[in-house]
């Protein structure tokens, strides 16, 4: 039995290596006798069988799930997830929205910058952590920094507010699909309403239009405000359902079930939004779109909104924080190259966005024409009326024959002359403003965009049905592959921290969401999904990668971090990430965090609510209890760090609890730890030590030791861990001092 200080010496002639780093880097395989071998992990005497192929790094029973922890069938399969992760609903009704707003294509250059100085290392910190400790986001934190384990309950917890509602919007897109198989499509045109005397439009189509009225009336039903609830809306309800179901099956065994599903829903979108794209740019005045939407507006760069909103739109569309890129990363091998894989999705992610942009444009392009010509044709009726009663004829240019269609060039010039010689009368004559450029510059995001404005376009494509098709199981499909990953974030640090079958728990936490997701499908469900949108998320992820960025740069150390690196990846990363993890990202992350908390606090908080009786929608302000409730979607998101910090401080739970073991083993070699010094770093996250704590974090009654034939193991303490080594069947091997 080794004492105190000692190590066995191989049988092999070779040297005993000096330093614990001169081990960890030893890559010389021992003797038969050792590899065959196996470990027993355990307490108090029992144990559970390891092969000593095994990496084990956490110790104990973590050792056995590092063992048989699922892994990706494929690289490509790995990619895929993370592309259906971070390319979701907000690449196709968000971004277009926000270069539409602030820029036209001038946004592109603050995004791109902002990506790369805050998106991509961002994104490669979690993807590292992850990939390295082959845990979910619970795990992650607790094995960095104990008091800061609490960062990863935050992830979970607004993983779960996230996939509450977006699961809604999968069921609002189920539903479009399963209504976009007639001919023509139930929102081409306003229902008629047939009394005894007359046949009439429905009062509130006629108001607004034809695919905003089935959005708001027919598909959703939706009541006056929030306070009127209204009761379930059965359909969504049942749309709810199959979204759930669709979920929990295809999660059901993780990434086994997961990831096969993840062929189809991360490459699908692609085939709709090139066939999309081919098709509009064949449409009349779809280059229109595309011309708005390059058209730089360089003066708008300059304000601090646009860089805020760009900074925003980087850090939701790669999923930072949610956790499910850390339970992604972690079913990886250790020496995957993630760095490469952070910079390809993070640009996959970042073309995606710009292709679905040309689509977007493209199609609205060819919408506005479309109402253009609606407006030039009713003006033109207005203008035939009133020639001789406040129109001369004179007027109107001879070229110009009012009883056929006028085209947009001629309407212009015959309105132009009317305005100049009428002056001041010319706003009595009531002739709307005809203008391409106007309907474009109508900025339309969210659901207006998809299941209003698009919807609204693909009436008038030819074969409207099934180009509907495609366009909603696309959507059903981008919502999917974020859906997986944001289930996951939730799934995985669970399982690996409270060691639950995945399969029951999986079912469960469906299960729980739709329950709670009834909410969302009541009359009043969609103002909730827009509160739970606006206050869920927002701050309590930006407080969450702060923390993350915190943890690993300033409290572990970003030079015991990139000594994990070139240990992972086999070469030292740019210095460039160095530089951005400890100074740049956390200050422009407290920056966008600040203004964030500035804004919300100099805009009351408010829903935009569709008012039946007068077709419009309007802005109101959150009764007493709505702001009760965004406040407490806040507080709940958050409040895990302060408690898990608090709890480990006052020492109400072990800060040794749930963290890894100092020890660890690699295919033939054995590592000891012993009097080794408090400013060691070249252990790194091995020895799971966070500076300012005063000694490392192991696992507590666990053992380790070498299988004996026979009897019951002689474990006897060892160095400052209480733990002990035994080699069987060498009873002359002699020992040297390490």
């Amino acid at each position: 039995m080794p004492k105190n200080n000692k190590a066995v010496k191989r049988e092999l002639d070779d040297d005993v290596t000096e330093s614990v780093r001169d081990l960890l880097s030893n890559e010389d395989t021992c003797d038969d006798s050792f590899k065959k071998s196996s470990l027993m992990v355990g307490g108090e005497g029992d144990g559970k069988e390891l092969s000593q192929d095994t990496d084990v790094e956490d110790g104990g029973s973590d050792a056995e799930d590092d063992a048989s922890r699922p892994a990706w069938n494929s690289k490509l399969q790995y990619i895929l997830a993370q592309v259906g992760f971070s390319v979701g609903l907000g690449n196709v009704w968000r971004f277009p929205y926000l270069c539409q707003k602030n820029g036209g294509g001038a946004y592109l250059v603050p995004y791109l910058i902002l990506l790369i100085v805050i998106g991509i290392p961002l994104f490669f910190l979690e993807l590292s952590v992850g990939q390295r400790i082959r845990r979910g986001s619970i795990g992650v934190w607790n094995y960095i920094s104990p008091r800061l384990g609490g960062i990863g309950f935050a992830s979970c917890v607004v993983c779960f507010f996230v996939a509450l509602y977006y699961n809604v919007i999968i069921g609002w897109s189920l539903f479009y699909f399963s209504q976009s198989f007639q001919q023509p499509l139930p929102w081409h045109e306003c229902p008629l309403v047939k009394n005894q005397t007359n046949t009439y439009v429905v009062d509130e189509c006629d108001k607004s239009s034809a695919t905003t009225y089935y959005w708001y009336r027919q598909a959703l039903d939706i009541s006056d405000s929030i306070a009127e609830g209204g009761g379930l809306n059965w359909r969504m309800t049942v749309c709810l359902l199959a979204a759930w179901s669709m979920v929990c099956l295809a999660m059901i065994k993780g990434i086994q079930s997961s990831g096969k599903v993840m062929y189809f829903s991360s490459l699908f979108p692609y085939v709709v939004l090139i066939c999309f794209l081919v098709r509009a740019l064949l449409l009349k005045g779809s280059w229109d779109g595309i011309r708005h939407m390059f058209t730089p507006k360089l003066e708008i760069m300059l304000e601090a909104k646009v860089w805020r909103e760009a900074a925003t739109q980087v850090f939701f569309a790669l999923g930072l924080g949610f956790g499910g890129v850390i339970a992604f990363s972690s079913y990886n091998k250790r020496d995957n190259n993630c760095h490469f894989d952070a910079v390809l999705v993070s640009f996959i992610n970042f073309f995606t966005s710009v292709l679905a942009t040309l689509v977007v444009f493209a199609v609205l392009g060819f919408k506005a024409n479309i109402m253009n010509a609606k407006c030039i044709i009713k003006n033109t009726g207005k203008i035939v009326h009133l020639l001789g009663n406040g129109v001369s004829r004179d007027l109107i240019p001879h070229h110009i024959n009012l009883s056929s269609t006028v085209s947009a060039e001629d309407y212009q010039e015959m309105t132009e002359i009317i305005r100049n010689v009428t002056a001041h009368d010319y706003p009595r004559l009531g002739l709307d403003s005809c203008s391409i450029e106007e309907e474009l510059n109508k900025a339309v995001q969210g659901t207006g965009l998809a299941f209003i404005a698009f919807t609204e376009a693909m009436t008038h494509f030819p074969a409207s049905p099934f180009w509907s098709v495609m366009f909603f199981l696309m959507l059903v499909n981008l919502g999917l592959g974020s859906m997986f990953g944001t289930i996951e974030g939730i799934i995985t640090p669970l399982v690996d921290t409270f060691k639950v079958r995945k399969e029951i728990l999986t079912v469960a936490v469906c299960l729980l969401a739709f329950f709670i997701g009834l909410l969302f499908v009541q009359r009043s469900g969609n103002y909730w999904v827009a509160m739970f949108d606006d206050y869920s998320a927002t701050l309590p992820l930006l407080i969450v990668v702060i923390l993350e960025n915190v943890a690993v740069a300033w409290v572990y150390g970003t030079d015991k971090f990139f000594e994990d690196l070139k240990d992972m990846l086999g070469f030292t990363p740019f210095r460039f990430y160095y530089y951005m993890w400890k100074y740049v990202t956390p200050l422009l992350l407290i920056l966008l965090l600040g203004s964030s908390v500035i804004q919300m606090g100099m805009t009351p908080p408010s829903y935009s609510a569709w008012i039946q009786e007068l077709a419009v929608e309007r802005s109101l302000r959150y009764p007493a209890w709505g702001l009760a409730v965004c406040i407490s979607l806040v507080v709940a998101a958050v409040m895990p760090v302060p408690v898990v910090f608090l709890l480990r401080y006052f020492n109400v739970i072990d800060e040794n609890a749930g963290v890894a073991s100092t020890i660890s083993y690699k295919k033939g070699r054995i590592i000891k730890e012993s009097a080794l010094p408090e400013d060691d770093d070249d252990l790194s996250l091995i020895r799971a030590k966070s500076p300012g704590s005063e000694a490392p974090s192991p696992m507590p009654g666990n053992s380790i030791y070498r299988k004996q034939s026979g009897g019951v193991p002689d474990v006897a303490p060892n160095g400052r861990y209480g733990i002990g080594y035994l080699m069987a069947d060498m009873p002359d091997m002699p020992e040297s001092d390490l």
